[in-house]
């Protein structure tokens, strides 16, 4: 850890905008590494699971498909976050990263090492969520209320 690991420390905004940068890109690494070693892998084997040459039953043969599933899904993962990590690093280079999109305060470092993509400091984004959520349950009494004039 650096000595100016909090937001709002003292730090210099050239320094901050360099640690920030800094983590972006080793992120961005990590993730370009481990998902370009799928895709190898994948190659080499000619399938997710690697069971091409082998002769599965219908249970064995779900269960590879449910594998495939699930690292297909991971590898989309990881690649949707590749480009949120380019677009905060986008957004560094033109002076908008690292501000709250909603209060336009800075968001806590520690917020930003756990989550390189954040576009709102803790609090709004929970005020965001809580918002979400009532929503959802309202749309959700309604469509059980008109189920009831449908009749």
């Amino acid at each position: 850890m650096k000595q100016n690991s909090k937001a709002g420390s003292g730090a210099s905004p050239k320094s901050r905008y360099q640690e920030l940068k800094q983590m972006l890109e080793e992120r961005r690494r990590e993730i370009q590494s481990e998902v370009q070693g799928k895709i190898r892998d994948v190659r080499a084997e000619g399938t997710w699971g690697g069971k091409t040459s082998e002769v599965l039953d219908a249970g064995e043969s779900s269960e590879a498909d449910i594998q495939d599933d699930i690292e297909f899904a991971l590898i989309q993962m990881k690649s949707e976050t590749l480009n949120k990590i380019n677009d905060a690093l986008m957004r560094l280079e033109q002076g908008d990263y690292g501000n709250c999109f909603e209060c336009g305060e800075e968001i806590a470092e520690k917020r930003l090492r756990a989550l390189p993509f954040a576009v709102r400091c803790k609090d709004c984004e929970e005020a965001r969520e809580n918002a979400e959520q009532r929503q959802r349950q309202q749309a959700s009494r309604r469509s059980a209320s008109s189920l009831f004039f449908d009749m």
